[in-house]
């Protein structure tokens, strides 16, 4: 049988609903009380770095654990982690992990969209469904993993698509990477291999700004006398912005602020297409860089960890042309 360390974070699937319908969090997951029902699929160890809600979740959390699972993962004492976390900025974690965790043994993130004690719980069918995937021997050497719903999704590919349902994972482009079913785990992709770079400095300060009808240059040219250390900006369509938003771009250009460029549309990728002015093409030429596929929340992760390895432009640009 696996061995798994199963690393806790807190989330709605370690809380239950009180009686006035307001979700709370306890002291100990209630997961781990079902050990009847989770020693069928691996010999599992539990631990609680952190108790959080994921809108308290922040960068440094993410290092603790990626530094629990490279210690773990040298030691060889664990065939495969798999981590419970709150769902809101889920995706967010499982995407840094991904990019700063070395380690080719598999990494299972899941979660709950109910609680506990509440009516159709999925919690425990999430938590099982992870257990299986990271104990399987076709999870090796795929990077870190969603799985929820019976679906299993790469880090890079996933987001949240719902505010409260169950199939609220969901991978815009691609699909998921495999499913489950009641007796086997099923990939049917193998993911893109890419660099892992270890560092990440969660003091660094990246905002993302989002693109709309008649932007100002306001925002920007704010940012660009804050010290940010990079923004990403949601653009619309294809990767375009409003002219009266330029002004404000140039600001930060000019000063150095590397720009990542992300489409506020749901699916597809951006690219320099457009030669108006505030085109694609413009912006690249202006030296916008170009995301390969990310959303707002996962290019600026990436961005942190670029900076945070003190790339150049050149690698920077190359780092985002990757299909990771």
């Amino acid at each position: 049988m696996k061995k798994i360390l199963v690393i806790h974070t807190g989330g709605t699937i370690s809380m239950s609903e009180d009686e006035s319908n307001k979700v709370i969090e306890n002291e100990q997951n209630p997961i781990s009380k079902h050990q009847d029902v989770i020693s069928r699929y691996a010999d599992v160890t539990e631990i609680n770095p952190i108790n959080l809600p994921s809108p308290h979740v922040g960068i440094s959390d993410v290092a603790k654990l990626r530094d629990i699972i490279e210690k773990a993962s040298q030691d060889g004492t664990y065939d495969g982690f798999v981590i419970t976390h709150g769902t809101d900025t889920l995706e967010e974690t499982a995407y840094l992990l991904d990019l700063i965790t070395k380690t080719n043994q598999p990494i299972v993130i899941t979660g709950a969209m109910r609680s506990s004690n509440e009516i159709g719980s999925d919690g425990l069918y999430n938590f099982i469904s992870a257990l299986r995937v990271a104990a399987a021997d076709e999870a090796i050497d795929k990077g870190v993993m969603v799985v929820f719903n019976d679906e299993i999704h790469t880090a890079r590919n996933v987001t949240k698509t719902h505010t409260s349902n169950t199939n609220t994972f969901q991978s815009p482009n691609h699909g998921p990477l495999g499913v489950l079913t009641k007796t086997s785990v099923q990939f049917h992709h193998r993911p893109y291999h890419h660099t892992i770079l270890h560092e990440v400095d969660s003091d660094l300060y990246v905002p993302i700004v989002k693109a709309y009808m008649d932007m100002r240059s306001d925002v920007l040219k704010f940012y660009s006398e804050q010290n940010v250390d990079g923004i990403v900006i949601e653009a619309l369509g294809q990767g375009n912005l409003p002219p009266s938003a330029l002004d404000g771009l140039m600001a930060c250009l000019e000063k150095g602020i590397p720009v990542i460029l992300v489409s506020r549309s749901f699916n597809g990728i951006v690219g320099p297409i457009y030669g108006y002015n505030g085109g694609g093409y413009d912006l690249e030429q202006r030296g916008v860089i170009f995301s390969n596929g990310l959303n707002g929340q996962k290019a600026r992760l990436k961005l942190l960890v670029a900076i945070s390895n003190h790339l150049d432009e050149q690698q920077l640009k190359s780092y985002f042309d990757a299909q990771v």
